[in-house]
């Protein structure tokens, strides 16, 4: 029994020291990725003019403007937008016990669009903010369709059928912000939405944006605990004397903070929430309190070096974000589900 106990405290506090090394050696490549990425782009800049830019800022240089204008507010988002979608899959996967679990797989990027999609065709004028939230909205109405088709089923929810009814109703959305597009002649207002990126990101949408997001990862840490709990499953954390109700509207409403938020910002970029946290859990193991902070500095590295990669894979040409998850995420989907194919069925 003692060795039992030698053998768990070992394993945590190993845990902890490479959750601590993740967290150290991650944020110290993301400032590095973050100066890689601003002097990165059509036209390459020294790593010393982004460090003049940022300390010592000149408005007459043209170098400095680009720097300040575009490419700073373009990394940040890069970082907004890749914790968000990452914690979001890890709140995701953690509550529903399903490690296909994602933002886009469950068909909250399409509800986002489609809301987006609404917003353009018939309020042309709306503020940012609004849009925001319309598309918090439109995330929320998908996770509703998914979980009702999921529950309507015989032997209810499970991991296999909320995939299933999740890619049904991306599929419905999808058809239905193209359908928008074509009528309203929209096309090239969304291509930037479907491709996915964050070109168009400036500093007015930073600013809307980030409280939210950064409120609902500290509202996600606050929540690790718990949702490290209903992870072993409903009838252990209700029995732990857990009440999973209200866990699961917590973390519910948080994935749509961060979900809708990111989707309104950059479009609907999937896989993210999908890889980020079986890399996460890999290094740091299913404690949540670990998991979480690993896969927001990890979402935010992913999210960083793809954009990167994405403006020199075809110099001057950006090729859009959304295609270089999408080769990353189709095999590693398939991987994990053949891998797991036992739990789904």
């Amino acid at each position: 029994m003692e060795i039992e106990k030698r053998e768990k405290h070992i394993k945590r506090s190993s845990r902890s020291w490479a959750a601590i090394l993740v967290l150290v050696v991650g944020l110290s490549a993301i400032l590095f990725s973050i100066a890689l990425s601003i002097s990165v782009g059509a036209a390459d800049i020294r790593l010393t003019t982004v460090w003049d830019a940022v300390f010592h800022y000149d408005s007459r240089q043209t170098a400095h403007a680009i720097i300040r204008d575009l490419r700073l507010p373009r990394s940040l988002a890069d970082v907004l937008v890749g914790a968000s979608f990452a914690v979001a899959g890890a709140i995701m996967q953690g509550m529903t016990r399903n490690p296909l679990a994602d933002a886009g797989l469950l068909g909250l990027n399409a509800g986002s669009t489609l809301m987006v999609a609404i917003c353009f065709a018939f309020f042309p004028g709306l503020s940012y903010q609004s849009l925001i939230i319309w598309s918090f909205f439109g995330a929320a109405a998908a996770a509703g369709m998914v979980y009702g088709v999921s529950a309507l089923s015989r032997g209810g929810v499970t991991p296999i059928r909320l995939v299933l009814a999740g890619a049904a109703v991306s599929a419905l959305f999808t058809s239905l912000s193209e359908g928008i597009a074509i009528h309203f002649q929209l096309s090239q207002e969304l291509a930037f939405w479907y491709a996915g990126g964050v070109a168009g990101v400036k500093w007015s949408q930073l600013k809307l944006l980030a409280p939210w997001i950064v409120a609902a990862l500290v509202a996600a840490l606050l929540l690790s605990r718990s949702i490290t709990i209903l992870s072993f499953g409903e009838e252990v954390a209700t029995g732990l004397g857990q009440k999973t109700k209200i866990v699961k509207l917590m973390g519910a409403m948080i994935v749509l903070v961060l979900a809708g938020g990111a989707v309104s910002a950059v479009g609907p970029i999937g896989f993210v929430g999908l890889v980020v946290p079986h890399l996460a859990r890999f290094f740091v193991g299913v404690d949540y309190r670990l998991v979480i902070p690993c896969s927001a500095v990890l979402g935010s590295l992913l999210m960083l070096w793809a954009d990167i990669g994405a403006r020199m894979i075809h110099p001057p040409y950006e090729t859009p974000i959304g295609v270089l998850f999408a080769l990353i995420g189709v095999p590693f989907f398939l991987y994990v589900s053949r891998k797991r194919k036992g739990e789904f069925a």
